[in-house]
Protein backbone atom coordinates (compact mmCIF):
# COMPACT_ATOMS: atom_id res chain seq x y z
CA UNK A 1 0.00 0.00 0.00
CA UNK A 2 1.26 3.49 -0.84
CA UNK A 3 2.79 5.12 2.27
CA UNK A 4 1.00 8.45 1.76
CA UNK A 5 -2.35 6.67 1.27
CA UNK A 6 -1.79 4.68 4.49
CA UNK A 7 -0.97 7.87 6.38
CA UNK A 8 -4.11 9.54 5.01
CA UNK A 9 -6.27 6.61 6.13
CA UNK A 10 -4.75 6.77 9.61
CA UNK A 11 -5.39 10.53 9.82
CA UNK A 12 -9.03 10.09 8.68
CA UNK A 13 -9.56 7.45 11.37
CA UNK A 14 -8.34 9.93 13.98
CA UNK A 15 -10.66 12.65 12.69
CA UNK A 16 -13.70 10.33 12.90
CA UNK A 17 -12.71 9.31 16.43
CA UNK A 18 -12.34 12.91 17.58
CA UNK A 19 -15.75 13.90 16.20
CA UNK A 20 -17.42 11.06 18.10
CA UNK A 21 -16.71 12.69 21.46
CA UNK A 22 -18.78 15.83 20.94
CA UNK A 23 -22.45 15.43 21.85
CA UNK A 24 -23.55 15.89 18.23
CA UNK A 25 -20.77 13.61 17.02
CA UNK A 26 -21.82 11.04 19.61
CA UNK A 27 -25.35 11.02 18.19
CA UNK A 28 -24.05 10.65 14.63
CA UNK A 29 -21.76 7.77 15.62
CA UNK A 30 -24.62 6.02 17.45
CA UNK A 31 -26.99 6.30 14.49
CA UNK A 32 -24.30 5.08 12.10
CA UNK A 33 -23.49 1.99 14.17
CA UNK A 34 -27.20 1.13 14.46
CA UNK A 35 -27.81 1.76 10.76
CA UNK A 36 -30.40 4.47 11.46
CA UNK A 37 -30.93 7.77 9.65
CA UNK A 38 -32.58 9.52 12.62
CA UNK A 39 -33.23 9.09 16.34
CA UNK A 40 -36.27 6.84 17.05
CA UNK A 41 -39.35 8.81 18.15
CA UNK A 42 -39.67 7.59 21.74
CA UNK A 43 -41.72 9.02 24.59
CA UNK A 44 -41.91 8.67 28.35
CA UNK A 45 -44.86 6.28 27.95
CA UNK A 46 -42.49 3.83 26.20
CA UNK A 47 -40.68 3.44 29.54
CA UNK A 48 -43.83 2.63 31.55
CA UNK A 49 -43.66 -0.90 33.04
CA UNK A 50 -40.36 -1.40 31.23
CA UNK A 51 -38.65 -4.67 32.24
CA UNK A 52 -35.12 -5.41 31.03
CA UNK A 53 -35.04 -9.10 29.95
CA UNK A 54 -32.50 -11.25 31.79
CA UNK A 55 -30.53 -12.11 28.64
CA UNK A 56 -30.14 -8.38 27.81
CA UNK A 57 -29.14 -7.54 31.39
CA UNK A 58 -26.59 -10.41 31.48
CA UNK A 59 -25.09 -9.35 28.15
CA UNK A 60 -24.72 -5.75 29.36
CA UNK A 61 -23.13 -6.80 32.67
CA UNK A 62 -20.61 -9.07 30.92
CA UNK A 63 -19.59 -6.21 28.59
CA UNK A 64 -19.25 -3.83 31.57
CA UNK A 65 -17.04 -6.27 33.45
CA UNK A 66 -14.82 -6.77 30.43
CA UNK A 67 -14.21 -3.01 30.24
CA UNK A 68 -13.59 -2.68 33.99
CA UNK A 69 -10.97 -5.43 33.98
CA UNK A 70 -9.24 -3.73 31.06
CA UNK A 71 -9.08 -0.30 32.73
CA UNK A 72 -8.51 -1.24 36.37
CA UNK A 73 -5.43 0.40 37.87
CA UNK A 74 -3.46 -1.02 40.78
CA UNK A 75 -5.22 0.63 43.74
CA UNK A 76 -4.21 1.46 47.29
CA UNK A 77 -6.80 0.96 50.01
CA UNK A 78 -8.34 4.29 51.04
CA UNK A 79 -10.84 3.11 53.60
CA UNK A 80 -13.87 1.07 54.50
CA UNK A 81 -17.17 2.91 54.93
CA UNK A 82 -20.10 1.52 56.85
CA UNK A 83 -23.68 2.75 56.99
CA UNK A 84 -24.60 6.32 57.86
CA UNK A 85 -25.51 6.84 61.55
CA UNK A 86 -29.21 6.40 62.17
CA UNK A 87 -29.83 4.58 58.90
CA UNK A 88 -32.34 1.75 59.24
CA UNK A 89 -31.53 0.12 55.88
CA UNK A 90 -35.10 -0.87 55.04
CA UNK A 91 -35.83 -4.23 53.43
CA UNK A 92 -38.93 -4.33 51.19
CA UNK A 93 -40.65 -7.45 49.91
CA UNK A 94 -42.90 -8.03 46.89
CA UNK A 95 -44.19 -11.13 45.12
CA UNK A 96 -41.09 -11.47 42.94
CA UNK A 97 -38.40 -9.20 44.42
CA UNK A 98 -36.69 -8.37 47.71
CA UNK A 99 -35.23 -4.84 47.82
CA UNK A 100 -32.76 -3.62 50.42
CA UNK A 101 -31.86 0.07 50.77
CA UNK A 102 -28.31 1.11 51.67
CA UNK A 103 -26.95 4.57 52.52
CA UNK A 104 -23.26 5.58 52.66
CA UNK A 105 -21.98 9.05 53.56
CA UNK A 106 -18.99 9.80 51.29
CA UNK A 107 -18.63 13.48 52.19
CA UNK A 108 -15.06 14.12 53.36
CA UNK A 109 -14.14 10.43 53.13
CA UNK A 110 -12.11 10.63 49.91
CA UNK A 111 -8.59 12.08 50.34
CA UNK A 112 -7.88 15.35 48.54
CA UNK A 113 -5.89 15.22 45.31
CA UNK A 114 -6.77 11.57 44.83
CA UNK A 115 -8.86 9.58 42.38
CA UNK A 116 -11.17 6.67 43.14
CA UNK A 117 -9.99 3.84 40.89
CA UNK A 118 -12.31 1.18 42.26
CA UNK A 119 -15.17 0.85 44.76
CA UNK A 120 -16.58 -2.43 46.05
CA UNK A 121 -19.81 -3.05 47.92
CA UNK A 122 -19.41 -5.97 50.31
CA UNK A 123 -22.56 -7.71 51.51
CA UNK A 124 -22.64 -10.57 54.02
CA UNK A 125 -25.06 -13.32 53.04
CA UNK A 126 -26.61 -14.85 56.12
CA UNK A 127 -26.63 -18.65 56.56
CA UNK A 128 -29.63 -20.25 54.88
CA UNK A 129 -32.73 -20.77 57.01
CA UNK A 130 -34.01 -24.00 55.48
CA UNK A 131 -37.45 -23.40 56.98
CA UNK A 132 -37.81 -20.44 54.62
CA UNK A 133 -37.43 -22.61 51.50
CA UNK A 134 -40.61 -23.45 49.61
CA UNK A 135 -41.80 -27.05 49.62
CA UNK A 136 -40.09 -29.26 47.05
CA UNK A 137 -42.07 -29.51 43.87
CA UNK A 138 -41.65 -31.14 40.49
CA UNK A 139 -39.79 -28.08 39.18
CA UNK A 140 -36.38 -27.77 37.60
CA UNK A 141 -33.91 -27.24 40.50
CA UNK A 142 -33.01 -23.65 41.43
CA UNK A 143 -29.49 -23.15 42.84
CA UNK A 144 -28.97 -19.37 42.58
CA UNK A 145 -30.65 -16.02 43.03
CA UNK A 146 -30.01 -12.94 40.88
CA UNK A 147 -28.60 -10.08 43.01
CA UNK A 148 -28.38 -6.65 41.34
CA UNK A 149 -27.10 -3.33 42.71
CA UNK A 150 -28.63 -0.02 41.57
CA UNK A 151 -27.50 3.55 42.21
CA UNK A 152 -30.49 5.67 43.24
CA UNK A 153 -30.43 9.37 42.36
CA UNK A 154 -33.12 11.50 43.97
CA UNK A 155 -34.68 14.01 41.56
CA UNK A 156 -35.90 17.51 42.43
CA UNK A 157 -39.51 16.50 41.65
CA UNK A 158 -39.36 13.85 44.39
CA UNK A 159 -38.97 10.85 42.08
CA UNK A 160 -36.01 8.48 41.98
CA UNK A 161 -33.85 7.60 38.98
CA UNK A 162 -32.10 4.24 39.21
CA UNK A 163 -29.10 2.99 37.24
CA UNK A 164 -27.97 -0.63 37.11
CA UNK A 165 -24.40 -0.87 38.44
CA UNK A 166 -23.59 -4.57 38.90
CA UNK A 167 -25.41 -7.91 38.87
CA UNK A 168 -24.45 -11.52 39.56
CA UNK A 169 -25.83 -14.92 40.48
CA UNK A 170 -25.41 -15.83 44.17
CA UNK A 171 -25.67 -19.46 45.38
CA UNK A 172 -28.73 -19.77 47.62
CA UNK A 173 -27.20 -22.34 49.97
CA UNK A 174 -23.83 -20.57 50.52
CA UNK A 175 -23.16 -17.91 53.16
CA UNK A 176 -20.36 -15.35 53.48
CA UNK A 177 -19.17 -12.11 51.86
CA UNK A 178 -20.28 -11.26 48.31
CA UNK A 179 -18.56 -8.39 46.45
CA UNK A 180 -20.07 -6.05 43.85
CA UNK A 181 -18.26 -3.47 41.70
CA UNK A 182 -19.90 -0.06 42.35
CA UNK A 183 -17.14 2.15 40.92
CA UNK A 184 -19.55 3.71 38.43
CA UNK A 185 -21.96 4.71 41.22
CA UNK A 186 -19.20 6.43 43.22
CA UNK A 187 -17.97 8.28 40.13
CA UNK A 188 -21.53 9.48 39.42
CA UNK A 189 -21.93 10.62 43.03
CA UNK A 190 -18.64 12.55 42.88
CA UNK A 191 -19.65 14.23 39.64
CA UNK A 192 -22.99 15.44 41.06
CA UNK A 193 -21.21 16.95 44.10
CA UNK A 194 -24.35 16.87 46.18
CA UNK A 195 -24.06 17.21 49.92
CA UNK A 196 -26.10 14.10 50.56
CA UNK A 197 -25.19 10.44 51.09
CA UNK A 198 -24.96 7.91 48.30
CA UNK A 199 -28.06 5.73 48.00
CA UNK A 200 -27.87 2.17 46.72
CA UNK A 201 -30.59 -0.42 46.30
CA UNK A 202 -30.02 -4.18 46.26
CA UNK A 203 -32.53 -6.30 44.33
CA UNK A 204 -32.83 -10.04 44.96
CA UNK A 205 -34.76 -11.89 42.24
CA UNK A 206 -35.17 -15.40 40.88
CA UNK A 207 -32.42 -16.66 38.60
CA UNK A 208 -35.08 -17.29 35.95
CA UNK A 209 -38.72 -16.51 35.29
CA UNK A 210 -41.40 -18.29 37.32
CA UNK A 211 -42.90 -18.28 40.81
CA UNK A 212 -40.77 -21.19 42.10
CA UNK A 213 -37.47 -19.39 41.32
CA UNK A 214 -38.88 -16.22 42.94
CA UNK A 215 -39.86 -18.13 46.10
CA UNK A 216 -36.40 -19.71 46.32
CA UNK A 217 -34.78 -16.26 45.97
CA UNK A 218 -36.71 -15.02 49.02
CA UNK A 219 -34.56 -17.35 51.14
CA UNK A 220 -31.51 -15.15 50.33
CA UNK A 221 -30.89 -12.57 53.04
CA UNK A 222 -28.03 -10.12 53.62
CA UNK A 223 -27.13 -8.41 56.89
CA UNK A 224 -28.75 -4.96 56.86
CA UNK A 225 -27.58 -1.57 58.15
CA UNK A 226 -30.36 -1.59 60.76
CA UNK A 227 -28.77 -1.39 64.26
CA UNK A 228 -31.44 -3.87 65.38
CA UNK A 229 -29.95 -6.46 63.04
CA UNK A 230 -27.42 -8.08 65.36
CA UNK A 231 -25.95 -10.38 62.72
CA UNK A 232 -22.24 -10.03 62.05
CA UNK A 233 -20.96 -8.49 58.83
CA UNK A 234 -22.58 -5.11 58.24
CA UNK A 235 -22.58 -3.84 54.61
CA UNK A 236 -19.27 -2.19 53.70
CA UNK A 237 -18.21 0.17 50.93
CA UNK A 238 -14.50 -0.28 50.21
CA UNK A 239 -12.86 2.60 48.33
CA UNK A 240 -9.55 2.24 46.51
CA UNK A 241 -7.76 5.44 45.52
CA UNK A 242 -4.58 6.60 43.81
CA UNK A 243 -2.65 9.61 45.10
CA UNK A 244 -2.39 11.84 42.03
CA UNK A 245 0.84 13.39 43.34
CA UNK A 246 2.55 10.02 42.95
CA UNK A 247 0.41 8.15 40.45
CA UNK A 248 -1.26 10.74 38.24
CA UNK A 249 -2.39 9.16 34.98
CA UNK A 250 0.09 9.92 32.17
CA UNK A 251 -1.35 12.37 29.69
CA UNK A 252 -4.25 13.53 31.89
CA UNK A 253 -4.76 17.29 32.29
CA UNK A 254 -3.30 18.91 35.39
CA UNK A 255 -3.51 22.33 37.02
CA UNK A 256 -0.88 23.95 34.80
CA UNK A 257 -3.18 23.64 31.75
CA UNK A 258 -5.89 25.59 33.54
CA UNK A 259 -3.30 28.23 34.43
CA UNK A 260 -2.52 28.87 30.77
CA UNK A 261 0.15 26.39 29.72
CA UNK A 262 -0.84 24.70 26.47
CA UNK A 263 0.11 21.03 26.70
CA UNK A 264 -1.81 18.28 24.91
CA UNK A 265 -3.62 16.20 27.52
CA UNK A 266 -6.83 14.27 28.28
CA UNK A 267 -9.51 16.23 30.17
CA UNK A 268 -12.61 14.85 31.89
CA UNK A 269 -15.77 15.41 29.84
CA UNK A 270 -18.96 13.82 31.20
CA UNK A 271 -21.95 13.15 28.93
CA UNK A 272 -25.27 12.90 30.82
CA UNK A 273 -27.81 11.11 28.63
CA UNK A 274 -30.73 12.33 30.71
CA UNK A 275 -29.80 15.95 29.94
CA UNK A 276 -29.82 15.27 26.18
CA UNK A 277 -33.37 15.54 24.86
CA UNK A 278 -32.72 13.09 22.00
CA UNK A 279 -31.24 10.41 24.31
CA UNK A 280 -33.51 10.73 27.39
CA UNK A 281 -35.96 7.96 26.46
CA UNK A 282 -33.71 6.09 24.05
CA UNK A 283 -30.70 5.09 26.18
CA UNK A 284 -31.66 3.10 29.29
CA UNK A 285 -28.20 2.31 30.69
CA UNK A 286 -25.89 3.91 31.62
CA UNK A 287 -27.29 7.23 32.89
CA UNK A 288 -24.16 8.89 31.50
CA UNK A 289 -20.44 8.27 31.14
CA UNK A 290 -17.00 9.85 31.32
CA UNK A 291 -16.10 10.31 27.65
CA UNK A 292 -12.99 12.52 28.17
CA UNK A 293 -11.68 14.82 25.43
CA UNK A 294 -8.34 16.03 24.12
CA UNK A 295 -7.31 19.55 25.06
CA UNK A 296 -4.27 21.77 24.70
CA UNK A 297 -1.73 22.74 22.06
CA UNK A 298 1.32 21.12 20.52
CA UNK A 299 4.81 22.24 19.59
CA UNK A 300 4.91 22.99 15.85
CA UNK A 301 7.58 21.67 13.46
CA UNK A 302 10.25 24.13 12.28
CA UNK A 303 9.43 26.12 9.16
CA UNK A 304 12.06 24.12 7.24
CA UNK A 305 10.08 20.89 7.77
CA UNK A 306 6.84 22.61 6.79
CA UNK A 307 8.37 23.33 3.40
CA UNK A 308 8.73 19.56 2.94
CA UNK A 309 5.01 18.98 3.51
CA UNK A 310 4.73 18.68 7.29
CA UNK A 311 1.46 20.26 8.43
CA UNK A 312 0.30 21.69 11.72
CA UNK A 313 0.42 19.39 14.74
CA UNK A 314 -2.82 19.17 16.76
CA UNK A 315 -3.90 17.47 19.98
CA UNK A 316 -6.05 14.48 19.00
CA UNK A 317 -7.35 11.09 20.10
CA UNK A 318 -4.92 8.25 19.37
CA UNK A 319 -6.51 5.51 21.48
CA UNK A 320 -10.14 4.89 22.43
CA UNK A 321 -12.35 2.16 23.87
CA UNK A 322 -15.99 1.05 23.47
CA UNK A 323 -19.02 1.84 25.64
CA UNK A 324 -21.64 -0.84 26.50
CA UNK A 325 -25.25 0.42 26.44
CA UNK A 326 -28.84 -0.77 26.85
CA UNK A 327 -31.23 1.08 24.54
CA UNK A 328 -34.74 0.93 23.07
CA UNK A 329 -35.52 0.14 19.45
CA UNK A 330 -38.80 0.64 17.55
CA UNK A 331 -39.96 -2.18 15.28
CA UNK A 332 -43.31 -1.17 13.88
CA UNK A 333 -45.63 -0.69 16.85
CA UNK A 334 -43.36 -2.71 19.15
CA UNK A 335 -40.70 -1.31 21.49
CA UNK A 336 -37.83 -3.70 22.21
CA UNK A 337 -34.74 -3.58 24.42
CA UNK A 338 -31.24 -4.39 23.20
CA UNK A 339 -27.67 -4.25 24.52
CA UNK A 340 -24.59 -3.53 22.42
CA UNK A 341 -21.03 -2.26 22.65
CA UNK A 342 -20.35 0.96 20.70
CA UNK A 343 -16.79 1.56 19.57
CA UNK A 344 -14.68 4.73 19.93
CA UNK A 345 -16.78 6.27 22.72
CA UNK A 346 -14.20 6.70 25.52
CA UNK A 347 -10.92 8.57 24.99
CA UNK A 348 -8.08 6.53 26.44
CA UNK A 349 -5.07 8.49 25.14
CA UNK A 350 -4.33 11.87 23.52
CA UNK A 351 -1.26 12.86 21.59
CA UNK A 352 0.06 15.43 19.10
CA UNK A 353 -0.45 14.32 15.50
CA UNK A 354 0.23 15.91 12.14
CA UNK A 355 -1.82 15.71 8.97
CA UNK A 356 1.07 14.40 6.91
Amino acid sequence: MDVRFAQMLCWLCLVVTVRAFTQEGFKEALLKQLGLSEVPKLHKRDLVDLVIPDHVKNKYISMLKRQRVKRRALPSLAGILRGSPGNTGKVLYSDTTTRQNLIFDLEGRIPKNSEVTMAELKLFKKPLDRASLPAKQSHRPVSNARVSVYWVQRQQDGTNRTSLIDSRLVPIRESGWKNFDVTEAVHCWLRNKRREPMFLEVWIEGERMGSYAAEMAKAVSFTSQDPKDKALGKPELVLYTLDLEDYGGPGDCKEELVMGKSTCCRQKHYIDFHELSWARYWIIEPAGYQAYRCLGGCLQPPSLLRRFGYGERTCAVVESSPLPMIYLVKRGNRTEIEAAEFSNMVVEKCSCVTDS
